[in-house]
């Protein structure tokens, strides 16, 4: 895998607390909290930590090196961080990620906080990473703020994006993750701002989908407007009227539509038998071959489908629309990317907050002391960790 930077463009909203060192007795595990009482009583040694995560993963480490740092300027020290891998880069299972080094006084109670900013951001940044690269030339919109346990979760979910993004770009020339949904994190994605489409509730609103894109464009004026199109149930008809109370917008390919039909129904002009004749018309060699359940749904089931993309394709082109965009939202994690590259869906952008880790056991990431005073001690059965 390449290497890949997210970018640093402007600093972290203030809005986004991080633990202080004052904080950190209340937000560590306790046992650490003892064994920091016993090494001020006993004596302190230098040790050093190896960091390893238990799965493949991209490394996104920057989130806790930054705090590292943080706590030991204020607690007027220093810790020596031997980073393995770059961010951006591949990682193995139990492959170091980084060597920290330091005061174990110092060190021995910010495990538990340094561990929670690394393991998430790692498998969400893979998550990322492999979505980018299935689908390269579609843009992403990193839409996961909704989904996260608070401002610190939000922070590292955008950063870990913005980390898989940048390394699929510097990959295989993704357009990768072009922006998020909120203004506090942005800057991960070089934007000054969050971007975003138009909720359901502006549709239930303004009491019809024309009639919200007609509010959108009042308030936007000349930037780029995408309409959400699945409220009433008619994904197309609605597409088609907001591109024909529009046609200049729609003309010159700032008009995007975004289907972000439920699970619960097809789009509009589909059922499953409709569905598989899309796909051989635009896509045949998708429904060729062995097809999970789950593949099978992806490409040919209800909600926004890799046929329903194709339908909307059809009868955008088919009404003198060609340059109206499609946006695509609704579940789109990397299994499902995967498959929408096998169908070769025409999607122009996702939107998406299922690159956040499914199963969060896989986010786990684990610390253990690997020196003493310089001496290599580990415990049984891991000193593949001993630095070499």
């Amino acid at each position: 895998m390449a290497d890949g930077r997210a970018s640093d463009a402007s600093p972290t909203s203030s809005l986004i607390r991080r633990p202080t060192a004052d904080e950190v007795p209340a937000l560590t595990d306790h046992y650490f909290n003892r064994t920091k009482a016993a090494v001020a009583r006993f004596g302190d040694k230098r040790v050093t930590y190896a960091v390893f995560m238990r799965r493949p993963v991209v490394c996104a480490p920057r989130l806790a090196i930054e705090w590292l740092e943080t706590i030991a300027a204020a607690r007027k020290t220093k810790f020596d961080i031997d980073l393995r891998h770059k961010e951006g880069e591949w990682t193995g299972a139990g492959d170091p990620i980084m060597y920290v080094s330091g005061s174990l006084y110092e060190l021995v109670d910010l495990e538990t906080i340094y561990l929670q900013k690394l393991g998430p951001a790692c498998v969400a940044a893979y998550n990322a990473y492999t979505m980018c690269v299935d689908l390269p030339r579609t843009a992403f919109l990193a839409m996961d703020a909704r989904h996260c346990a608070g401002s610190e979760m939000a922070e590292m979910m955008a950063y870990a994006a913005s980390v898989g993004s940048a390394a699929a770009k510097a990959e295989v020339g993704a357009k990768g993750f072009v922006g998020n949904a909120t203004d506090a994190t942005a800057h991960y994605f070089g934007q000054s701002g969050g971007f975003g489409t138009m909720p359901h509730a502006l549709i239930g609103y303004a009491g019809s989908t024309v009639r919200a894109a007609e509010m959108l464009l009042d308030l936007l004026g000349t930037q780029n407007v995408t309409v959400l199109v699945d409220y009433y149930g008619q994904e197309v008809t609605d597409a088609l009227a907001v591109c024909r109370r529009f046609p200049d917008v729609a003309a010159s390919g700032r008009l995007s539509v975004r289907l972000d039909t439920h699970g619960g129904r097809y789009v509009e002009g589909l059922d499953l038998g409709k569905s598989y004749a899309v796909l051989e018309r635009n896509a045949p060699l998708s429904l060729r071959g062995y097809r999970t359940e789950q593949e099978l749904r992806y490409l040919t089931g209800t909600g926004v489908s890799a046929a329903a993309i194709w339908h909307m394709r059809e009868e955008l082109d088919r009404a003198g629309f060609a340059k109206v965009r499609i946006v695509a939202s609704s579940g789109f994690t990397p299994a499902k990317c995967k498959t929408m590259a096998v169908a070769n869906a025409p999607i122009d952008t996702v939107g998406t907050g299922s690159y956040l880790p499914e199963v969060w056991t896989e986010t786990y990431a684990t610390s253990d002391i690997v020196e003493y005073d310089g001496q290599p001690s580990v415990k049984v059965g891991r000193e593949f960790l001993l630095r070499k």
